[in-house]
């Protein structure tokens, strides 16, 4: 029999982490790199609007808003302020809730 098998299997609320994790240490941002040239206008429009939807989606997760009919456009606007970027458009805000509702 394997040696993997004889190991006792953590029940479903016991933690398998060797560790505690800390979640509220500050990480050093990642080195902005250029946009690729020669694309469409829509195409950094997107890119830009997916980069601030998920920025978004992680500063409400972190505030403890999982569930996106928890995340209304007032309240996304409030953490975008919180975080210190413009206030997001309502497609923006739609967005941020389609992040947290494809990420369960």
């Amino acid at each position: 029999m394997p040696a993997a098998a004889l190991k006792p299997k953590p029940s479903a609320t016991q933690s398998t982490a060797t560790r505690s994790v800390q979640l509220d240490l500050p990480c050093a941002p990642v080195e902005k790199r250029p946009l690729p040239p020669g694309r469409p206008r829509e195409w950094y429009v997107t890119h830009n609007r997916r980069l601030k939807a998920m920025r978004l989606a992680i500063a409400l997760l972190d505030l403890g808003v999982y569930m996106p009919n928890q995340a209304r456009n007032e309240k996304i606007r409030s953490t975008a302020r919180l975080i210190g970027v413009h206030p997001p458009s309502d497609t923006t805000c739609h967005m941020v809730r389609a992040l947290m509702r494809y990420s369960r």
